[in-house]
């Protein structure tokens, strides 16, 4: 995981399937925390020790709330309360300095943890085995240490929403696309798909961006200089528009 100071930056990876192998040889040399979805595929990473998972709530959250969507649920009910409760000290601090983030969440955030883990456990122990409550509490203490690992890190986040936003567009386009091109041309498209959700990260609009970068680029822009042309050494505020690019052709 990134510190603060550095350029926050968004990377589309290409694989043909999802098979484990394919996080395991992209993130072979990563060390450090990886926040992530319910993918099981991550967890070999965990397993050599030089990853640590932070996992996603949303994907907790979602079970409750199917089983409190469909009609009388108690304990799932009070389960998304707790939840909500988490949520709510995530929007007093969203944007603060990491460390100031992590000592807000030890005053606030642990006791709420620290008491749902044992009552998820006692409830877990009063209901069928066979049914939908169970599967979701199961699954919530089965990944607790990643759960609650934002309580002790300032830098992590409470869920990959984030992340989710980004991939939406994607993944609405993924039936259109699914008999277009080449494993070749996925790689490209890879790479566009990351500078064009950078720049939009860093407020720099995309189309002018690219514009810009490929007119340098046609003109001559030396290779040592390429960290220039990256999406965080752009401001937004001083992009031209469109029609005002000079294109330079030869």
């Amino acid at each position: 995981m990134a510190e603060r100071n550095d350029p926050p930056g968004v990377v589309y990876v290409y694989a043909p399937d999802r098979k484990a192998e394919r996080p395991m040889t992209h993130l072979d040399s990563f060390v450090g925390i990886l926040q992530v979805d319910g993918y099981s595929g991550y967890r070999p990473l965990a397993a050599k020790n030089a990853v640590s998972l932070a996992f996603c709530w949303p994907h907790v959250q979602r079970r409750f709330y199917e089983l409190a969507a469909a009609g009388s649920a108690p304990i799932a009910t009070e389960a998304l309360r707790r939840i909500a409760e988490l949520y709510r000290i995530e929007d007093d601090i969203r944007g603060r300095a990491s460390e100031e983030r992590r000592v807000i969440r030890q005053e606030k955030s642990r006791p709420i943890v620290d008491s749902l883990a044992p009552w998820l456990t006692e409830k877990l122990g009063l209901i069928s085995q066979k049914t939908k409550l169970a599967e979701a509490i199961r699954y919530t203490l089965s990944r607790w240490d990643g759960l609650t690992r934002f309580i002790d890190d300032g830098r992590i986040e409470i869920d990959s929403n984030t992340v989710e936003r980004s991939i939406r567009p994607i993944a609405l386009n993924r039936k259109n696309a699914l008999f277009a091109g080449s494993d070749a041309g996925a790689e490209h498209w890879a790479t566009i798909a990351s500078l064009i959700e950078t720049a939009k990260l860093h407020d720099v609009e995309p189309l002018g961006y690219l514009a810009d970068v490929l007119t340098k680029i046609v003109n001559g822009h030396p290779n040592s200089q390429i960290d220039e042309l990256l999406p965080w050494s752009y401001e937004a505020d001083k992009m031209l528009p469109i029609k005002q690019q000079a294109w330079s052709v030869p």
